[in-house]
């Protein structure tokens, strides 16, 4: 069994009188800032002078300073920017002020199991790795309430780099939930299959290409679309409630039936062979070279799939029929400004 710590496991004195660097704003890096700063720790900022996140800082009464400086006075250095930027700006602005007695710590391990970015051996290096969006971890800390995270250790060179990543853990108040021990490895590894092959790329192609297939059949694109998208969120929320077996015990007897018989054969054994084959390109590292060689060559590739993805019918009419859906504005409201920013 997973080894589970909770608040009794902590003790803030390992962060007393240490000045924690955030490096990024994003939807991470200000949840865990606030969260700290509302725990009592001492918190500053790095960000460069270009980014519009600063004056969202600023704005939460947060010191920003560039993240040279950041690196430089910090003791536990908090690395929450995305994954393709993080070894550039580990080796310009961080690397040159890390030493004796720092803390570095993640929230996903991706640079660190791929080797994107190699820490001195005198530094600590821990993760912490919230099971949440930054957005509601920070809500659930406002109601005294906790998400669960992740907790794992690459270097221990100060022999305590387990009891400042719990330390961490507290002031950001995940262990209020519960947090379960683990690897660079390990997190990084299933966090990138889970993503390919369910969250993100399995879930969203099977959506589309259940929508398609009834258009294609003759059915109205506004029927395929709630049939085999707008739906989706009962059943999930289901399954998050109460697992499989609550989903299944709370579906008509005729979609239970229909889960038992039709899901085999739409996620069969030649779906099996593929996710290995999947699982093996995250593990050998094929998946991560692929996606920091888009990055560094312009991400041609990945924009133009951006763009055709938001062409598809499925976007389309979904955008007129959730304007039907008073209760889900705020959220057409982010797309649109996200692809705004995005232009």
């Amino acid at each position: 069994m997973a080894k589970v710590y909770y608040e009794s496991d902590a003790d803030p004195k390992h962060l007393a009188g240490k000045t924690i660097a955030v490096i990024g704003y994003g939807s991470q890096g200000h949840a865990h800032a606030l969260n700290l700063r509302d725990t009592g720790h001492q918190v500053i900022i790095g960000l460069p002078a270009s980014s519009a996140s600063r004056e969202k800082a600023r704005a939460q009464k947060l010191e920003v300073v560039e993240p040279s400086e950041a690196a430089k006075r910090g003791d536990v250095i908090v690395i929450l920017i995305p994954d393709h930027v993080q070894p550039k700006v580990y080796q310009e602005s961080l690397a040159p002020h890390l030493g004796k007695g720092k803390t570095l710590l993640f929230a996903h391990g991706f640079n660190i199991h791929f080797r994107g970015i190699v820490p001195s051996p005198e530094v600590d290096v821990v993760m912490i790795a919230p099971k949440s969006p930054g957005h509601r971890m920070r809500e659930l800390f406002k109601e005294g309430v906790g998400v669960p995270a992740l907790l794992a250790v690459e270097q221990d060179a100060s022999g305590n780099a387990e009891k400042t990543a719990l330390a961490y853990a507290k002031g950001i108040g995940c262990l209020k939930a519960g947090v379960i021990r683990t690897t660079f490895k390990e997190e990084t590894e299933t966090d990138l299959f889970g993503e390919q092959t369910v969250l993100c790329g399995g879930v969203s192609a099977l959506i589309t290409s259940a929508f398609e297939t009834l258009v294609d059949a003759g059915y109205q694109p506004e029927i395929a679309y709630f049939e085999c998208l707008h739906e989706l969120k009962l059943i999930v929320d289901l399954i998050y409630e109460g697992g499989i077996k609550y989903m299944r015990y709370s579906v008509s007897d005729t979609a239970e039936y229909g889960d038992y018989t039709r899901g085999p054969v739409v996620i069969d054994q030649h779906v099996r062979d593929t996710m290995k084959k999947v699982l093996a390109e995250v593990q050998n590292g094929t998946f991560a070279r692929e996606w920091m060689k888009e990055n560094e060559t312009g991400r041609k590739r990945f924009l133009e799939m951006r763009a055709q993805a938001q062409d598809h019918l499925i976007e389309k009419v979904g955008a007129e029929l959730r304007k039907m859906m008073a209760w889900n504005r705020p959220a057409e409201e982010a797309t649109a400004a996200q692809a705004q920013a995005r232009r």
